[in-house]
């Protein structure tokens, strides 16, 4: 069984990347499609947008990030990468869920008040999205020590807490 766990860490990577980059992409694609919201939009059209957006938003996007966020917990798990740049990639992964919460909330609020809400500005959420993507980039690859900040103990050291599966070691 563990051997098994191991052998899939590829797998685990392939479909956490490519759930990553639908995530992003989706999270920058979404603010320029609720751009298109306008007053002056007949109400065809804004029908047709709005139905766009809704699905790519429920269908897509938010599959995307949940597989993501799966795979990437599996994988530092597997990994055992319980390092200070794992707790920096997971601050702005937790940003991404912002920034995707936020979009959903717009969705939401132009469905419900039609003409009343203004959409984010795309520029905001895209700029938003690339700099958390190139951050997590540059943490994952980079892997940087982070010797200079004195973690506290609680989190330097295992809680002794067992898995419900055996861990292999390195």
């Amino acid at each position: 069984m563990l051997d098994w766990l191991i052998a899939t860490i590829p797998f685990w990577k392939a479909v956490h990347l490519i759930a990553l980059s639908i995530w992003c992409s989706g999270l920058i694609v979404l603010p320029m499609m609720l751009s298109l919201h306008k007053p002056a939009v007949s109400q065809d059209d804004f029908r047709v947008i709005r139905h766009s957006t809704h699905l790519t938003y429920t269908s897509v996007v938010t599959p995307a990030a949940v597989v993501a966020v799966i795979a990437g917990t599996w994988l530092i798990f597997l990994r055992q990468t319980f390092v200070p740049w794992m707790f920096a990639k997971l601050v702005f992964v937790a940003l991404l869920m912002v920034l995707h919460a936020w979009v959903g909330n717009s969705i939401v609020r132009i469905a419900e008040e039609p003409g009343s809400h203004t959409p984010p500005r795309p520029y905001l959420v895209g700029t938003g999205v690339m700099a958390c993507a190139v951050a997590i980039l540059l943490l994952v690859l980079g892997k940087p020590d982070f010797d200079w900040i004195d973690f506290p103990d609680w989190l330097k050291t295992p809680r002794g807490g067992q898995l419900p599966f055996e861990v292999p070691s390195r």
